[in-house]
């Protein structure tokens, strides 16, 4: 028989080579484009974004995302997705009637120029409530594999910084109510956006407080 232990390092395992695998099918996008994008032209462009997201990217406001220290691909990939759901009425991309509003005139310069900016920021670090520490690593290292819950370590790393390649997103530090909110979008079918579905399919295993719980522990790696 094997060990609860041994199970969950075994799936663990089978994940990480179908993440690699999905990590090579999308390192075959071109990067070359990105790095186009220029930092200080992106600042001047962002004094809109401040309101939301901050001037340098540290939202003030816990339902809005931390843009700063966030990955290039990742930021040009929601732009681009938020600007695609404007053009579609919601019905491609990712669909945020605030977001559509807000790119819908982005081009694609506009876009490489902001990521430039925000991915060039350092992110401020947030906390973990004292009572989501233990509960929180337990998921968020090893998953649960009788839920079938893939352990986050997995694509966003030890201290949830994700990998700039790969398309995973930096989580560390983020609010905690924009996390929990885009977990429950995710189980929902709200936002269907995450590289091949994968999000959604993990937070539909999750209940509430796993949600809760594991938003509070993110908040506080860095």
């Amino acid at each position: 028989m094997f060990k609860s232990s041994q199970l969950i390092k075994m799936f663990n395992e089978i994940m990480m080579k179908k993440i690699g695998l999905l990590i090579c099918l999308f390192l075959g996008f071109s990067s070359s484009v990105i790095a186009q994008g220029n930092a200080e032209n992106g600042k001047a462009k962002s004094t809109t974004c401040g309101a939301c997201h901050g001037s340098d990217g540290n939202s003030a406001i816990s339902m809005n995302p931390k843009l700063a220290g966030q990955h290039v691909k990742y930021l040009v990939k929601q732009l681009t997705e938020f600007k695609l759901a404007s053009q579609t009425g919601g019905k491609e991309g990712r669909n945020n009637a605030v977001m559509n509003g807000m790119s819908a005139a982005l081009s694609e310069q506009d876009i490489l120029d902001l990521a430039a900016y925000y991915s060039s920021q350092e992110a401020t670090p947030g906390e973990s409530t004292p009572d989501s520490v233990e509960q929180g690593n337990t998921l968020y290292v090893g998953g649960d594999l009788e839920r079938g819950i893939t352990a986050c370590i997995a694509c966003h790393g030890p201290r949830g910084n994700g990998t700039s390649l790969s398309g995973f997103p930096d989580i560390s530090g983020q609010h905690s109510n924009y996390i929990a909110t885009q977990l429950k979008a995710f189980r929902s079918g709200e936002r269907a956006n995450s590289l091949n579905g994968m999000m959604a399919d993990i937070a539909k295993r999750m209940t509430d407080k796993d949600i809760e719980v594991i938003s509070s522990y993110v908040a506080g790696l860095h």
